[in-house]
């Protein structure tokens, strides 16, 4: 495993694993289609996150840091942080910031849980649906507190519950003729902040106030063909098919084929989802 740059917290060593392996992996290889995937998401979450020319911006999950590139050129006269569990993805980030010639941005493999960014070191930390793969979020969300200065401002985008995003019911529905199952409840996972009460009450529990969460709906993207997002879904999400007899999975990568194709659109493949804007302030 690659050198690890701060500790990884016990309750997220299958995150870790995950995200350091294969997961990372795939998300690195596709990067240019899945930093676009929530583009029309961007400009609310960035007016939520009201970045100035001199803040410090921490951001959370980064993948492969086209947040913290936007956060970056905000910030100016001020430098941005990316962290995230896998090192494919980091150096990916790394990259494209040194191609754009981004002065004010760094990125450390870290756990969010544990690391020590410091106190009242940060204006604003974001996380745009890197924050809902927390082992221990009060944990996790305490950290963070600790590290915003005091008056400081915390920006998440999240996902809404599963029965609300076309996209990965439909792309489950092809590939194994079953919509997504309800997650367990309080599993780390894309969907485990979705539930607006247990945000608003881990968020408060935390030590944040003035937590406020903002309905969006939006179209997200997964290729710009249909052959390239036949190849994103099914490096993605392949594991749906396994078990499968032979011609039960041939059957299923056709569906998903077909499925794509009606969602054919002049702006790529797209699909219906929905999200949170979850906002709140370090008192």
């Amino acid at each position: 495993m690659p050198t690890i740059e701060s500790p990884v917290d016990a309750s997220n060593a299958d995150q870790a694993r995950a995200w350091d392996g294969g997961e990372g992996a795939c998300w690195a290889v596709h990067h240019e289609i899945l930093e676009s995937c929530l583009a029309r998401y961007d400009p609310a979450f960035l007016a939520a996150a009201d970045i100035t020319s001199t803040d410090r911006v921490l951001d959370i999950g980064c993948g492969t840091g086209v947040s913290t590139r936007q956060a970056a050129r905000a910030a100016s006269a001020g430098r941005a942080l990316g962290v995230d569990l896998s090192s494919r993805m980091i150096d990916v980030a790394r990259s494209l910031a040194d191609d754009e010639g981004l002065g004010n941005i760094s990125f450390a493999r870290a756990d969010a849980q544990v690391h020590p960014f410091g106190t009242d070191a940060y204006d604003v930390v974001i996380s745009r649906t890197g924050a809902m793969f927390f082992g221990d979020p009060p944990k996790a969300f305490r950290n963070l507190r600790r590290s915003l200065r005091p008056g400081g401002r915390l920006v998440l985008l999240t996902w809404q519950p599963p029965d609300r995003q076309e996209w990965i019911n439909a792309f489950s529905l092809a590939l194994t003729g079953r919509t997504l199952p309800d997650p367990a409840r309080g599993a780390a996972g894309p969907f485990s902040l979705s539930d607006p009460d247990h945000v608003r009450a881990l968020l408060r529990e935390s030590g944040f106030a003035e937590i406020g969460l903002a309905g969006l709906a939006e179209t997200t993207s997964y290729g710009r063909t249909v052959r390239e997002a036949h190849a994103l879904v099914l490096d993605l999400l392949g594991w749906m098919l396994q078990g499968q007899e032979p011609r039960r999975r041939d059957a299923a990568v056709e569906a998903l084929r077909t499925t794509l194709a009606a969602h054919q659109t002049d702006d790529g493949v797209r699909f219906g989802s929905a999200a949170w804007l979850v906002t709140a302030r370090r008192p």
